[in-house]
Order: C-alpha cells, then structure tokens, then sequence
C-alpha cells in the first residue's frame, strides 16, 4: 500500500465514520473489529427476546465487551441513560467474562462532559474492571493497521501511484465527458493563480498529497484540451468548477470539505484508474483556474 492508497482510505474511512448512524454504524464496527481482531472477536447478534444481551462484540483474548451507540443526533441525557442501561447491563449478562467494558460511538468532537463524569464513576465504583471509549482516533488506528486486501474488502479499491503514472489520454474520456454535461456558465478567460495555494486555504497534508499526485498526469489533461475539437472546453470546465466552488464555500464549510466536494464534482468516486484521473482534472484546474484562494505572496510550491 502506497502513501495514496492510504490517504484515500483515510479519507473513506473519515466518510464512513460520519455518515453511518444507528444499527449500521455498529454492523460496520464488527467489520473492522473482525478484519484487525480475526478469530479473536466475536460478533454478538441479536435473538430472540434476549436481545444482543448488550454487547455488539466481544474480545476473547483482553474479556473486552464491546457497545456501539451511533444516534442521529448526540444528546446528553439520552447519551448518559445509554451508558447506564448498556453498562450494567453488559455486567449482569457477561460478569467474570467481562474485564473491559469498551463504549464505541461516532461523535468524533468528544463526549459532553457530564458524560465524561459520569464514565469516570462507573470506573471508580467499578474498579479494575477496565471501562473505554472509542471514538474516530481509535477507530481510525484499528482500520489503518489493516493490510491492503483487508481495506479493500472494507471500503473497495482505491488508486495507486502507479496507476496515475498510467494514465493515458483515453483514461480521461469518463470523466471530461461527465464534466461537459454538467450546467456551465459562460466562459472567461482562466485566470492563473499563484503556484501554492494550500497554506492560504489551509488545506490538510491529504488534500495536498492528492494534488500533488494529481499534478504528475496534469499535463495529460492540458493535452487533452489543446487537442479537443471545442477550443472552449478546458475555460467553460474551469467556470463550472469556478462556480461549483463559489456555492460551496458560501455555505462557509472548512476547505477540505469543500475539497471533498469538488473530488466527488470531478468524478473521484468509483474504480481506481477513474480516481486517478480525477485527481489529475482537479490538479489541472486547482492550478489553472480560480478554485480556492490565491495567496498574496507566493510560498513553494508543492
């Protein structure tokens, strides 16, 4: 697995975190457990009128009894009588087989601090039995130390290095095409822009590897456009990214937000050799067009 490989996972990882709610966040928590833990974790299904007897997912080897609470919303009344009830519960079903009671949600800010109190009683009353929370950082440290078949079952395929340095001009046809219907505005000139841009808006380091992947096909996509029968392609492309950008960032959402936002425009999703080329269409027009900020002094570039 390579440093894009790893950074796209990340990224869906991040995604899957934030967006699964419920009883589907659990059934993707048993995933990953399964994957790192194999045939060291078993997976508790609900039966019958028992229930799960409150634990999604157990440890044999450390006794860790695993609860999983993903709600639409985090409240913390309804957050604090969840661990009650989930808690004593999982001690009453599993006793001596329990030394770790492990509570695993997806608010990635942290739990309200009531909570947090409440949490350390239960472990001063409770003690030794272990008590944990496990949120993103967790999370996101079991699933990256999976191998690259396991993430590939986990989240699909995700692009190489080597893939990009494949690309040839054919490879860009999917996504140009896709670009070319969406609603374009009329077509100024480009403008370009300073040669760094990612310290101004701050950008992650994840976001600036993309690009910076995407940069060494970025001359494939100038050929693309000099060689197009439409000489405008490449300027009304740019306008509708120009615009798309406007919108996103007149929701004042954080730039890699945005930056997601505008991989998915590009066509990111979908099989390896289609997110390279994405990468590649974005780079082009993050370099050549007036998405994202230009800083006023230039800084290295990339």
């Amino acid at each position: 697995m390579d440093e894009l490989q790893r950074s796209i996972y990340v990224d869906k990882f991040r995604l899957a975190f934030h967006t699964q709610k419920g009883t589907a966040f659990q059934d993707w928590f048993v995933r990953i457990a399964g994957h790192a833990f194999g045939a060291d974790f078993e997976e508790v299904r609900p039966y019958g009128p028992y229930g799960d007897l409150k634990c999604d997912g157990r440890r044999i080897s450390s006794g860790s009894v695993f609860q999983c609470y993903a709600p639409e919303a985090m409240k913390e009344a309804d957050l604090i009588t969840k661990i009650d009830e989930d808690f004593h519960g999982a001690r009453a079903h599993w006793g001596g087989n329990m030394q770790e009671w492990v509570f695993v949600h997806n608010d990635g800010r942290g739990l309200p601090p009531n909570a947090v109190q409440h949490l350390d009683a239960l472990r001063n009353a409770h003690a030794p039995l272990q008590i944990s929370t496990w949120s993103e950082p967790e999370l996101l440290a079991l699933a990256m130390g999976l191998d690259l078949s396991s993430l590939q079952a986990l989240f699909g395929f995700a692009a190489s290095i080597a893939i990009v340095d494949r690309l040839v001009l054919s490879d860009l046809m999917p996504i140009i095409d896709a670009l070319q219907r969406q609603d374009s505005p009329a077509n100024p000139p480009l403008t370009p822009p300073s040669p760094e841009k990612l310290e101004k808006n701050a950008l992650s380091e994840e976001s600036g590897l993309f690009l910076r992947i995407g940069r060494r096909k970025s001359n494939l996509v100038d050929t693309f456009f000099r060689k197009s029968p439409r000489p405008d392609l490449g300027e009304r492309i740019a306008e509708a990214f120009r615009t798309r950008y406007a919108e996103l960032k007149a929701l004042d959402l954080p730039a890699d937000t945005i930056f997601k936002h505008l991989q998915d425009y590009a066509g990111f999703n979908g099989e390896p050799k289609r997110q390279g080329a994405a990468m590649a269409v974005l780079a082009y027009f993050f370099d050549s067009c007036d998405i994202f900020e230009d800083p006023v002094a230039s800084v290295e570039a990339l």
